[in-house]
């Protein structure tokens, strides 16, 4: 049999953890985190990182194995996974990625391409423009030189949104054409497959676990980091789930606001996720309404590891 990894995807809070533990435990095999907040041994209850339950059945690589001191990225993610991966296919193991981050997963099947359009005197003048006038004016700039770009961003992804505007203006062409005419031969095939859930289902679902997030001890949890002297404005902290609760606990709004915007933030985020996804080549979509249909999704992926040639 060829060697193959299995990489599982889709919005948050559409069960993709859920689905690659069951494959994991079917296969006899390791799932490998895909997920930019998982990484982080302090980010565990807002990153939604798996149960102890789970970890002491399956074992997940890159799941809480750096502080929030260090940094990471698509690059660091793609040496250090191909590795993994190397390893247990040397076991006899079909490997499961599981997660979100577009960027991480493009890396792991693409590699890592390498991106004209370094500008230092422009790079300093949208940093100018940045201090002056606030990441959404930044970000506008991008939406109008580069709007299929801007969908896949935030304005808080202020370095991404920067770096996208200097390939623009050296270039003449969008990141995303430097992105899609990448080539890396891997010595395994990848097979994709995103979990896919109607919006309301999908909402639904993201509502309920912010709610269960907060049960969990959110807040504590990022007073608990804050009170080591992370600095609140780092990168992880400045996202999703984070970045409203330090919100409430500087006194900007009440913690009902803060756990509405977290949902309403959520669901946007999962949007924009399908947004990127639905551009990504090669991804076999699985529709799911409850949690009954996590086997059958399980037993066709096997099937697909199988005979991935058949439909």
């Amino acid at each position: 049999m060829e060697k193959r990894v299995v990489i599982i995807t889709g919005p948050t809070g559409s069960g993709k953890s859920e689905l690659a533990f069951l494959l994991a435990k079917t296969l006899g095999t390791e799932i490998i985190v895909a997920d930019s907040r998982q990484i982080y041994k302090e980010l565990v209850i807002g990153s939604a990182q798996p149960s102890k339950d789970k970890q002491q059945q399956i074992r997940y690589h890159l799941l809480s194995s750096l502080n929030l001191s260090e940094n990471f990225n698509a690059a660091r993610f793609e040496a250090l996974s191909d590795s993994i991966i190397g390893s247990l296919l040397g076991e006899n193991k079909i490997p499961v990625i599981e997660g979100g981050a577009g960027l991480y997963l493009r890396a792991l099947i693409g590699g890592i391409v390498e991106i004209p359009g370094e500008t230092d005197v422009y790079r300093r003048e949208l940093n100018d423009l940045l201090l002056r006038e606030g990441r959404e004016f930044v970000y506008n700039l991008l939406c109008e030189e580069d709007p299929e770009t801007a969908k896949t961003l935030l304005p808080q992804n202020y370095k991404r949104v920067i770096r996208a505007l200097e390939v623009k203006r050296a270039t003449g062409k969008s990141i995303q054409w430097f992105f899609s005419h990448q080539e890396v031969k891997r010595s395994y095939d990848s097979l994709q497959f995103g979990l896919l859930r109607e919006r309301d289902d999908l909402y639904r679902r993201i509502n309920e676990r912010v709610d269960k997030m907060i049960d969990a001890g959110l807040v504590e949890e990022v007073k608990g980091i804050l009170s080591v002297g992370y600095d609140a404005g780092i990168n992880p902290l400045n996202t999703v789930g984070y970045k409203e609760i330090i919100a409430f606990l500087r006194g900007e709004f009440e913690l009902d606001t803060a756990i509405e915007l977290i949902k309403r933030n959520s669901r946007h985020y999962a949007k924009r996720q399908m947004t990127w996804f639905r551009k990504q080549p090669g991804i076999e979509w699985c529709s799911i309404t409850n949690d009954d249909g996590y086997n059958k999704i399980v037993e066709k992926i096997i099937k697909k590891i199988q005979k991935p040639n058949e439909r």
